[in-house]
């Protein structure tokens, strides 16, 4: 069976077609600058094009991908009846979803309805589901949320120190973030370990950054809130911050409240605080060469890390593993060094020669023989998480 995978934004839609038997990806691909001119589709299959083509919207991008995936030249199947599932990302589930569903009219109207959860991503996703059920509505659709790992958080963590009937009647909670990829690299890590019977720490570290605690397989905690914008300092987030300097912000600029958490959410974070980027590709650069606000943003987000990983070995009495991915994670070495230096009292030893010097391929333990901590590099695979999670629901379905 081949399942679709489709992470639909503004104004691109990202795909990969996968080959479930065995996991292979046949195709991956990004349709871009859908809607704002200029459009193409860069597309990689038996070879790699790229497709100048005028994409209005996402109804037309979805044939742009299907054209691509079927073409005699550069495609990896005949016809689109080969496609048995599509699988959407979702960054928000709210309350109404805790596990993958498929898709109906009434979850779509239950998707519009949690809109204001994630405003940056939802729309998006709605778009894209919308089109492709359009172009193939006799396939099931199955919507994956990445707040559904952080689900069985309890109480404690999940919820804030407001007045309890204002969660009870507005829902406002922790829900966290990339729980996809905190899934993947659960399963991955239990199977190094042998036992999914431990405590580990996920550290997703991307232009968007998160950790999650997670004890015996289930997530504990997570460090994103009620939106995205909550937990690490990341790309261009500001992360966890007094509330009040919303208010103040208001009030000197005089800015609302949106011209306010649109600030936080796109001009903060490294690039902010460096005033180079939010590439740490710049950052590094940058601070190698002496620019001091650069080395200060890179050490910043390290200790924002270092903190929420002392944070859940308190609240899990301690952890056995500790796992570094995403594109940070896996490729910046000076911040992983910042992040696991100073954390022998948990017991964690490791190799920074190999630290600076590794190819992370399938994953690689940066952890020496006397640590008591596992410390690992795990490159992440959220794509393969929907695909599987797709598959199980639609077979369920079928029955």
């Amino acid at each position: 069976m081949k399942v679709l995978v489709i992470n639909s934004g503004s104004s691109s839609l990202k795909y990969r077609l996968i080959e479930m038997e065995n996991e292979e990806v046949l195709a991956k691909g990004v349709a871009d600058r859908i809607g704002v001119g200029n459009s193409f589709l860069k597309h990689t299959g038996k070879k790699s094009v790229v497709i100048d083509q005028d994409m209005p919207n996402h109804e037309v991008a979805v044939k742009a991908v299907l054209a691509a995936l079927t073409n005699p030249e550069y495609g990896v199947i005949k016809d689109a009846s080969e496609i048995s599932a599509v699988g959407h990302r979702a960054v928000a589930g709210g309350e109404y979803f805790t596990h993958s569903t498929l898709v109906t009219d009434k979850v779509r109207e239950q998707i519009r309805d949690i809109i204001e959860l994630a405003p940056l991503h939802m729309p998006a996703c709605l778009m894209g589901i919308d089109a492709c059920r359009e172009v193939m509505p006799s396939v099931p659709h199955v919507v994956v949320f990445d707040t559904s790992f952080h689900s069985t958080m309890p109480d404690v963590a999940k919820l804030y120190g407001i007045d309890y009937t204002d969660y009870q009647t507005l829902k406002i909670r922790r829900y966290g973030a990339h729980g996809t990829s905190h899934k993947y690299i659960s399963e991955v890590a239990a199977k190094i370990m042998g036992t999914k019977n431990f405590k580990l720490i996920v550290c997703h570290l991307g232009n968007g950054a998160s950790l999650s605690a997670v004890k015996d397989g289930k997530c504990m905690d997570t460090s994103m809130g009620f939106t995205p914008l909550e937990g690490l300092i990341m790309g261009t987030r500001s992360g966890d911050i007094d509330p009040s300097v919303v208010q103040y912000l208001c009030n000197k600029k005089g800015w609302d409240i949106s011209q306010a958490i649109n600030y936080l959410n796109k001009n903060c974070g490294v690039k902010g605080i460096s005033g180079v980027s939010s590439d740490f590709r710049d950052l590094t650069a940058a601070a190698e060469q002496g620019n001091a606000r650069a080395q200060l943003a890179i050490d910043m987000f390290a200790y924002r890390v270092k903190k929420y990983i002392g944070a859940y070995a308190a609240v899990m009495d301690g952890v056995d593993m500790i796992v570094f991915t995403a594109g940070i994670g896996e490729h910046t070495p000076e911040v992983r060094e910042r992040v696991l230096t100073g954390l022998t009292y948990l017991g964690v030893d490791f190799d920074n020669e190999l630290n600076y010097n590794c190819e992370v391929g399938d994953g690689i333990e940066l952890s020496t023989k006397k640590s008591k901590v596992k410390v690992y590099i795990i490159p992440t695979d959220e794509e393969v998480v929907i695909a599987r999670e797709t598959l199980a629901v639609a077979n369920y379905s079928a029955k």
